[in-house]
């Protein structure tokens, strides 16, 4: 089964959209396997927006994911990766379709509310960045068989 792993944003907490982006996933069906609420340390942040180290909005990335808490997602499911891409949006609200997280909620591309996994590689490697395996739970809820042939 594929994992995902996703992001609430400081604005997207500090908006109280967290419940609304979480039902947005269990509506569709995916099953969530880890969730914290968290206030991100300069280290997580560093290492989880590594990528970017050497663009010059590097450090306001950093800035802002420690600025208030987070909540951190793992979410299971058959091509969950491209469908919370989709259920996400993109990446700058302003052009992200309505219907989805962005193009309902977000206001600008620096207050885009949520982040998510773009691969299978990069999924796996976030999860272990903000999960230890221990605080992942393999569950399967009872709406399994009316979601899945």
């Amino acid at each position: 089964m594929e994992r995902t792993f996703l992001a609430i944003k400081p604005d997207g907490v500090q908006r109280g959209l967290v419940g609304e982006i979480i039902r947005r996933f269990e509506t569709k069906g995916f099953t969530l396997v880890g969730l914290k609420f968290l206030k991100v340390s300069r280290e997580l942040a560093e290492q989880h927006y590594g990528v970017h180290r050497e663009r010059p909005f590097f450090g306001s990335l950093v800035e802002f994911i420690t600025s208030s808490p987070v909540v951190a997602l793992v979410w299971e499911g058959d091509g969950v990766i491209a469908s919370a891409r989709k259920i996400i949006g993109a990446t700058n609200p302003l052009t992200a379709e309505p219907g989805t997280i962005r193009g309902d909620f977000g206001l600008n591309i620096g207050r885009n509310l949520i982040h998510g996994s773009d691969a299978p590689e990069t999924a796996q490697q976030e999860i272990a960045l903000w999960f230890k395996d221990e605080e992942l739970v393999s569950w399967q809820p009872h709406l399994t068989p009316w979601l899945h042939e």
